[in-house]
Formats: C-alpha cells, structure tokens, sequence
C-alpha cells in the first residue's frame, strides 16, 4: 500500500504537470522563460513576507508572483525600458530586499534548501486542496480565452485589430504563469520550477500538429516526468525535484532525436517539412 505522503506527492506531481502543459505550450511559443526566471528569483522575498504576516506560504508566494507579474505587466505597458531591463530589475531588486529582511529579522527561520530544490514529499492535504482550486480556474481562464490568446501569440497587432483585448489577456496570461511557478516551487524549488513550464512542452513541440495537440503532449510529458522522478527518487534515494527536472530533460533529449531523425527520414523521401507544434498563422 502508497504511503500516504507518496499518495499526496503523487496527486500534486500529476496536478502541476495537468497545470503546466498548456501554459508551458505558452510560455514556449511567446519566448517567455525569462519572465518565468524572474519571479522565481524573487520568490525569497514573498516567502519572507509570508512568513511574517504569519500567512501560508504557497498563498504568499502565489500573491505575491501575482501581484509582480501585475508590476511588470505596467512597467511594459509603458514602453520606456526593454522587457528583459525591467524584468532583471526587479526580480534582483526583489531577491536582494528578501535576503536583507530575511537577514535583520531574528527568530525566521527559512529552509533554504528546500526553497531552492523543493520538497515534493511534504505537501500537505491543504497544499492539495490549493492546488486544485488553481489547477480549475486556470482550466476556466484558458477555456474560456484560448481563441483569443492564441491570437495573441500569433500576430498581436492583427489581435487587436480584431478586437481581441490584447492587454487584458497579457495580463490574464502573465497572471496563470505567475500562480503556476509560485505552486511549482512546493515540487522543485525556485532553481527549477520554471522547467516545469519549458522543458515538458518543448519536448511535445516536435511532434504536436495542432496548438491543442501540443498542450495535451505537454501535460502528457510532464505528468510522465514527475511520476518517474519521484519514482527515481524514491527507489535511489535521490532529491526529488532534481530527479524530476533530470527525467524531463532526458525524456526532451529522446523526444528532440526522434523527431530529427524522424525529419531526416521524411526528408529523404518527400522533401523538407515545416516545423510542427507552432500555432498555425492565418
């Protein structure tokens, strides 16, 4: 019989990689893995004000990533600075303001180790229960608004022309990636969440046809990951995010061979190819 915590680490492994394929699918077509970098760097500070306001800390972290991913949303609705400026401002800004207040205030005490690789066997029925509630309203954000942000990662300027509001579903997209990588750090930490969202729908790219095809691969691909690590993990005694992120990247590195492979025997025979896994331009 699975131990309950195995059970616990199991369902919250398989809800993230449910959480993560499509935004991962996102994240990989609108190049947004730095913005995914940025709030994971500056989650110390929004684990430290949790942990002061006496609040639970998957509920701090995912309001605080909520609330700068909202910041840099503005910041890059203004034009003044290119993104990757803002975005490396303030995530550093961020990551040095939670070591000092973490540094000057006694009696705080924050395992650093499990901030930077995660601690999968120790959710809790409470960090499942979170997780559901999430893993649903993004299934509603995205059903709801999939048209819509897909046009937007096509071609914005014809979104808008469209009529398809551009900043809101920026903003809305920004929001779901930001509650993702707050809650994936409960599995692999800060160092690693943000491979959770890239390296599983990267994988599927090669061989998804349709937009909705290479978010299920995604899904499909990470849940398989994480499943194996924590399997690793457990029968070799290794770091469980570590070994999940080593399973995805190994399962990336077959998916990427087969396909160049597979491309070079199609070639031979019928010519070159388009590249598959991109949403499809009008």
């Amino acid at each position: 019989m699975i131990d309950a915590f195995v059970l616990r680490a199991l369902l919250a492994g398989v809800g993230i990689a449910l959480l993560a394929g499509p935004l991962g699918a996102f994240v990989v077509w609108r190049r947004l893995a730095i913005f995914g970098e940025a709030l994971a760097h500056s989650a110390l500070l929004g684990l430290v004000l949790a942990l002061l306001l006496d609040v639970d800390p998957t509920l701090g972290l995912v309001i605080f990533a909520a609330l700068l991913a909202a910041a840099l949303w503005a910041l890059e609705e203004q034009q003044l600075l290119p993104t990757d400026t803002i975005l490396s401002t303030l995530a550093h800004g961020a990551l040095a303001a939670g070591l000092v207040l973490a540094s000057l205030l006694d009696g705080l005490r924050i395992d650093l180790l499990a901030l930077l690789f995660g601690d999968i066997l120790a959710v809790s029925d409470s960090d499942l229960a979170f997780l559901l509630v999430l893993l649903l309203l993004v299934a509603i954000g995205l059903g709801r608004h999939w048209r819509g942000l897909l046009s937007l990662t096509i071609e914005p300027d014809l979104a808008r022309v469209e009529g398809v509001p551009v900043r809101r579903l920026r903003l809305l997209l920004d929001l779901l990636i930001a509650a993702a990588i707050a809650v994936g750090m409960k599995l692999v930490g800060l160092v690693l969440v943000v491979s959770l969202l890239v390296v599983p729908a990267a994988a599927a790219r090669p061989w998804a046809r349709t937009p909705h095809g290479m978010a299920l691969l995604a899904a499909l691909a990470g849940t398989a990951a994480t499943l194996s690590g924590v399997g690793l993990s457990l029968l070799v005694d290794l770091p469980t995010g570590p070994a999940i992120v080593l399973v995805a990247v190994l399962g990336f590195l077959a998916s990427v061979t087969a396909a160049r492979l597979r491309e070079l025997r199609m070639r031979s025979r019928h010519g070159s190819g388009g590249l598959a896994g991109e949403p499809a331009r009008r």
